[in-house]
C-alpha cells in the first residue's frame, strides 16, 4: 500500500496481524461489497443490505492506529490546550501527516494514501473520539474543507506548492469562504480579487476562519468578475503570509475553544494568476463539490462523541443514587437513553448509505443535507439530555459533556446552517416556494 500503511504499522501498531491487514492490493479504492466478519456486518451493515458501507479490517486497523495518536499525542493535552485557546497546529498536524491521516483519499502521487472515500469517513469517526472538538474540526478542515478543490481542478505546479505540503503535515490550510454579511449565502460573498495583468489584486474580508492565525496558505473564494454571482467566483490558493493579509485577534466563542478562529482582512493583496485553482468563474461549484465532503464528514465526526456521552452518562446514572435509588433505575431515564441511542444508529445508516450511494457515482445532495441536518439536531438533542441527567456536575467546565454540549452546536451552523439543509431537501422534494429574489 502507500506509504503510510508502514508508518501506521510500524509506529503505531506493531502487531503482525494488523500490518498484514492494513495491506490492500494495488490500486484498491472502492471498499468491499460485503462485510468481511459477523462484526463487521454489526458495524457496516450486512451482506444483504441494499446500500452496505462495510468496514473491513483495513478500515478498523486504520482506525486503531488513529485512536492510538489521539491517545497518546493529543487527548492527554486538550485540556491545556483549552485553557490557552489554541492548539499546536503544526506540532499536531505533522504527526498526523508522517502517519499519513493527512491524505487518506487523496492520490499518493502527492503523499497521500490513494484510499477511498470509505476510509476517510472512518477516519473521521475516529477523530471524533478527540475529546476536544474543535482539534478534530481543524484537522477535517485540512482534510476535506481546504483541499479537495485543489487536488481535484488545481494545477500541477499549485498541487506540489500546496497540497503536496498539506498532506505531509508541514502547511496549515484554512478556508476562506464565510463573510461578516455572508455565512451560509455563499453566493452573497463581497471579497474581490480583480485581475491586473498577471495577477490578481484582492480586497475584502473573511469571517469565522479557523486555524486562521496559525495557517501558512488559505483556499479563498472571491468574486472574479461582475457577472451572475453563481459564475463570477473563483477559488485562489492564497499564502497567508503575502503584504496586505492582516489577522484579527483570536475570536472567542461558546465552543471548540483549542481552535483559533479569526477575522482576515485583504488589503490590495496581490498573488499570482497562476494561483487560481481550476477555471476562473467556477468557484462557487468547486466550493459547493468541497461542502459536500465537508457535510458527510461532519456528520462521522459527531458519532464516536455521542455514542461515548450515552455510554457514560449510562455509567454515570447507573453508580448515582437519589431517593434511595440508582439514577438509570427510573424509567424516564433508561427510556431516554435507549431513544438517544437508537437516534445515533439511525444516523450512522443514513451516512453509510449516502457514502455507499456517493462512492456509486450517484448524485446524493439529498441525502447529504439530510445527513447533515440530522447530525446538527441530534448533537443537540443528545449533548442536552445527557447533561441535564448529570446534573450540577454537568454544568461544570471540567465534564466532557459539558465541553460536548458547546464543541457540537456548532454542527447545525457550520458548512451550511440547519435551515439551509432544509431547503436543499425541500428544493429536491420539489417543495421550495419560488419567490423572486430580494433586490
Amino acid at each position: 500500500m502507500a506509504r503510510c500503511c508502514a508508518a501506521l504499522a510500524g509506529r503505531w501498531l506493531g502487531e503482525p496481524a494488523v500490518a498484514q491487514a492494513l495491506r490492500l492490493p494495488r490500486g484498491t479504492r472502492r471498499c468491499s461489497s460485503s462485510p468481511s466478519s459477523a462484526e463487521a456486518a454489526l458495524e457496516g451493515g450486512s451482506p444483504g443490505s441494499a446500500d452496505p458501507l462495510s468496514y473491513t479490517e483495513q478500515h478498523r486497523a486504520l482506525r486503531e492506529a488513529l485512536h492510538k495518536i489521539i491517545n497518546k499525542e493529543i487527548n492527554p493535552f486538550v485540556d491545556q490546550w483549552e485553557e490557552e485557546r489554541i492548539f499546536p497546529a503544526h506540532h499536531v498536524f505533522k504527526i498526523l501527516g508522517q502517519a499519513g491521516f493527512l491524505g487518506v483519499n487523496k492520490a499518493t502521487k502527492y503523499g497521500g494514501q490513494g484510499l477511498d472515500l470509505t476510509h476517510q469517513i472512518a477516519v473521521a469517526e475516529e477523530l471524533g473520539n478527540i475529546t476536544g472538538l474543535g482539534i478534530a474540526m481543524a484537522i477535517l478542515l485540512q482534510t476535506d474543507m481546504a483541499t479537495p478543490a485543489l487536488e481535484r481542478f488545481g494545477s500541477e505546479e499549485l498541487k506540489q506548492q500546496f497540497l503536496v505540503p498539506s498532506i505531509a503535515g508541514d502547511y496549515v490550510a484554512c478556508l476562506g469562504v464565510s463573510e461578516p454579511g455572508a455565512g451560509s449565502d455563499v453566493a452573497n460573498i463581497k471579497t474581490k480579487a480583480v485581475p491586473q495583468r498577471g495577477d490578481y489584486i484582492i480586497n475584502g474580508s473573511k469571517m469565522w476562519t479557523t486555524s486562521g492565525s496559525q495557517a501558512d496558505w488559505m483556499c479563498l473564494l472571491a468574486n472574479t468578475s461582475a457577472g451572475p454571482a453563481h459564475l463570477n467566483k473563483s477559488l485562489l490558493c492564497l499564502p497567508m503570509n503575502l503584504a496586505g493579509i492582516h489577522v484579527s485577534k483570536k475570536i472567542e466563542k461558546l465552543g471548540t475553544w483549542a481552535s483559533d478562529t479569526v477575522q482576515v482582512f485583504f488589503e490590495d493583496v496581490r498573488v499570482p494568476r497562476k494561483f487560481l485553482i481550476g477555471e476562473e468563474g467556477q468557484g462557487f461549484r468547486y466550493q459547493m463539490l468541497q461542502f459536500q465532503e465537508e457535510r458527510m464528514n461532519s456528520s462521522a465526526l459527531v458519532l464516536s462523541p455521542l455514542t461515548n456521552i450515552i455510554q457514560q452518562t449510562i455509567e454515570y446514572a447507573r453508580d448515582r443514587v437519589l431517593f434511595n435509588k440508582r439514577l438509570l433505575d427510573n424509567q424516564v431515564v433508561h427510556f431516554r437513553l435507549a431513544e438517544l441511542a437508537t437516534e445515533v444508529e439511525l444516523l450512522r445508516s443514513l451516512l453509510y448509505r449516502t457514502v455507499a450511494q456517493c462512492m456509486r457515482g450517484h448524485d446524493v445532495t439529498k441525502l447529504v443535507s439530510m445527513a447533515k441536518l440530522k447530525a446538527g439536531r441530534l448533537s443537540r438533542e443528545v449533548t442536552d439530555s445527557c447533561l441535564q441527567y448529570w446534573g450540577g456536575v454537568g454544568y461544570t467546565h471540567q465534564a466532557l459533556v459539558s465541553r460536548l454540549f458547546r464543541d457540537l452546536r456548532l454542527v447545525s451552523i457550520g458548512a451550511g446552517a440547519d435551515e439551509v439543509m432544509l431547503s436543499i431537501i425541500c428544493k429536491y422534494m420539489d417543495t421550495l416556494p419560488r419567490t423572486k429574489s430580494a433586490k
